[in-house]
């Protein structure tokens, strides 16, 4: 009998009910969705990022905006511990010294042109990563941002007191990327313009910014391991419970922020070609931090224009001369009574989007049919009780 009822039920067809609307097409255009306009605003700001230098190319100002970029990089790393994670660190500039020391020794001490010393940076960013995350990260909230402090302040003064990175002295004479016998202090000339080492530097570190720092956080945030970071955030028992591994979720935002920041410390190392100890304290895991919650954690473009602005604000505010400080607490300040939740936001939605009203979506032919099945129900009983009303005495 059961096997005869499995195999009347193998031929058996289920379909799912109609639905009742018709779903509504998303928005198109630049004013019709949130999508299409920050699309639209990132394709303008890379436009601008690439022409730039055909602006003004003085050392001075590329140099400014070499290193705002950098500043992007770092706050994207963070931002995936802090704003999707929901890991308070307050010892992140330690995996930026990481990097920046290693490309220093691996392109110093030992002759290796600076491309071969990236993975070697990316490695010992993951080791670094395991060491403090793997006994840190059992932690939760003021615990783990007073541990992730003391283990920032242990790689500074470690680095401080060893030989191989230069004791209180740093590293001097740091090289720039090379490949073959070209490198980036030889400059090019493209259609009969010349790009002088220190543009042809700006281009690779916007290149590299905008591809791994920004597009490739961008999409782990919306990805599955992206939302196991997000639940983990906002209720971590939550989580736990349905099933995702908290550990392994929290670990590996911790080591993507270390490899961020790490690139990031072979990029400045490149740069600046001398790095001490005195470039990793403190003051500056604050300013990243600082970045990220001011531009709105989680927020892709939020970090951006947050990293943008505590790196460029100083500079902007230099005719202050010793009230550019000053100036510039104030307007945090202003800035996060005025944006408690950060410039914007994870929620942020476009001022003119919020007055449009949506509109009621058609039904469907499933509808049509529902409603005269109902009709005819309900004429059929209403027929019926005439009839029964008639045959009473």
């Amino acid at each position: 009998m059961a096997t005869t009822l499995d195999a009347a039920l193998k031929h058996v067809t289920l379909r799912a009910p109609a639905p009742q609307y018709e779903r509504p097409r998303a928005p198109r255009g630049i004013l019709s969705s949130q999508t299409g306009f920050l699309r639209a605003v990132g394709t303008v700001t890379v436009v601008l990022v690439a022409v730039l230098p055909f602006i003004d190319s003085s050392r001075y100002l590329i140099s400014i905006a070499t290193s705002a970029l950098i500043y992007v990089m770092l706050a994207m790393g963070l931002n995936v511990v802090v704003g999707f994670a929901g890991l308070l660190d307050l010892g992140y500039i330690a995996f930026f010294a990481v990097g920046a020391y290693i490309s220093g020794i691996f392109t110093t001490t030992l002759g290796w042109p600076m491309w071969a010393a990236l993975p070697a940076t990316v490695a010992a960013c993951v080791v670094a990563g395991v060491i403090i995350g793997a006994p840190t990260l059992r932690l939760r909230s003021d615990y783990l941002a007073i541990v992730t402090l003391g283990f920032g302040e242990i790689i500074r003064i470690t680095a401080n007191n060893l030989e191989v990175t230069g004791g209180p002295s740093g590293i001097h004479g740091i090289p720039t990327w090379s490949f073959g016998d070209w490198s980036f202090a030889d400059g090019f000339t493209l259609g009969g313009v010349f790009f002088p080492p220190y543009v042809v530097f700006y281009y690779f570190v916007a290149a590299i910014v905008i591809l791994v720092g920004v597009v490739g956080a961008g999409r782990l945030g919306k990805g599955k391991l992206g939302r196991a970071w997000k639940a983990v955030r906002d209720d971590e028992d939550a989580a736990e419970a349905m099933g995702i591994n908290t550990y392994i979720a929290k670990i590996s935002a911790y080591i993507i922020g270390a490899v961020w920041a790490g690139i990031a410390g072979q990029l400045m190392a490149t740069q600046l070609s001398a790095i001490s100890p005195n470039s990793f304290q403190f003051l500056y895991s604050v300013l990243i931090l600082m970045a990220v919650v001011l531009g709105g954690m989680g927020s892709t473009p939020g970090v951006i224009i947050g990293a943008l602005f505590v790196s460029l604000a100083p500079e902007v505010l230099r005719d202050f001369s010793e009230w550019r400080f000053l100036i510039f607490g104030v307007l945090l300040v202003i800035t996060m009574l005025f944006r408690p939740a950060g410039l914007w936001p994870a929620t942020a939605v476009l001022p003119w989007l919020k007055r449009r009203r949506p509109e009621a979506p058609p039904p469907t032919e499933a509808i049509g049919v529902v409603a005269a099945e109902v009709e005819a129900e309900v004429d059929a009983e209403a027929a019926d009780r005439f009839t029964v009303e008639e045959d009473r005495p």
